[in-house]
């Protein structure tokens, strides 16, 4: 039984938490930390049977029965726990990103190599039914030497203008996401990107210095290409598409809905919409790559996603804010001193 600690109980706190109790076996969660705990959060750690429950997220690593921790806080604080708790000796689940600066990355990466001990990224999509689907198909061979990577991810509605400068702008809070699949479904890495943005849906975010529409195009080391079109606004719901193009065929996924019914009639030919929020679409995801790290922790298995790979897409959404903002394509030695 691995005995978790939980430091952050904000919206993907919660969701971890549910997903841990409804199905994450050989797991206990034993500990608790939130900067301010209200009678929701106490309900909580009820639920999940939690021992311990603290305003300091410190109390947890430092008790000895707890063997790994999820960092669900605020992005300023990834780096800087990930590091306490890898000295602390706890295996250690961290959500995206681990920080916005790449020597706060390395310092991470420093402290995993030194301390031997797993540490995972939450890039969920790659454990995602669909992405899933799509990287079988690419990795079995089914449609040859990979030519075209096109993926469409637009958010339902935009965030708040005020989450503008925590977030490091829609490359880094959003394509980053696509730039990972990139990788993930190309088996290489990319050497030159040229992104263009727009501020098209909210001139608010634009005032705060980001944009909220996008297009990406990369050209990969094996020389396949990639497409990543973003929008924080599609008012139809959710939109998560892609599509692999090779030289046997082409493998594609659509949006999930809450069915699949279509119905027919002499006004015309509808369906549902896509799932309006990411926490619906991705549900079950956050739950898979909770288990497979848990997994990793139990069994001694290398974990699925490493802090290197969030290192690299890091980098990538650096180039593209960098190509945005100067007008020109980006290659990605200009950043291999960094």
């Amino acid at each position: 039984m691995v005995q978790l600690g939980i430091i952050g109980v904000g919206r993907i706190g919660k969701v971890h938490i549910q997903g841990i109790l409804s199905g994450v076996p050989g797991t206990h969660i034993r500990g608790i930390a939130a900067p301010h705990i209200t009678e929701e959060i106490q309900t909580l750690a009820r639920s999940a049977g939690a021992e311990v429950l603290t305003e300091d997220f410190r109390v947890l690593l430092r008790d000895p029965h707890i063997d790994a921790v999820l960092i669900c806080s605020p992005t300023d604080t990834h780096a800087d726990i990930s590091v306490e708790a890898l000295r602390a000796g706890k295996h250690v689940f961290c959500e995206k990103p681990v920080d916005l600066g790449l020597v706060k990355i390395q310092t991470v990466i420093d402290e995993v190599a030194v301390s031997g001990l797993k540490y995972q990224v939450g890039f969920n999509r790659r454990f995602d039914h669909n992405y899933q689907a799509l990287h079988r198909a690419v990795t079995s061979g089914k449609i040859g030497q990979v030519q075209i990577i096109k993926i469409c991810s637009r958010d339902s509605e935009p965030p708040t203008p005020k989450f503008v400068p925590s977030s490091g702008g829609l490359f880094l809070d959003m394509t980053v996401h696509d730039l990972d699949m990139v990788r993930f479904l190309s088996g290489s890495e990319v050497e030159e990107v040229y992104a263009a943005g727009s501020v098209l849906v909210d001139e608010a975010i634009g005032r705060a210095g980001d944009v909220d529409t996008a297009a990406v195009v990369l050209r990969l080391e094996n020389g396949a290409l990639g497409l990543i079109d973003n929008s924080r606004r599609a008012v139809y719901g959710y939109d998560q598409r892609a599509e692999v193009f090779g030289a046997l065929g082409c493998v594609s996924i659509g949006n999930d809905a809450p069915s699949t019914a279509v119905l027919s009639t002499a006004d015309g030919v509808t369906s549902e919409k896509p799932l309006w929020f990411f926490l619906e679409r991705y549900l079950s995801a956050f739950q898979e790559e909770v288990r497979q790290f848990i997994d990793a922790v139990a069994n001694d298995y290398p974990v699925p996603v490493g802090v290197e790979d969030a290192r690299k897409a890091t980098l990538l959404a650096m180039a593209c804010t960098r190509s945005a903002r100067e007008r020109r394509p980006v290659r990605m030695d200009e950043f291999y001193d960094m």
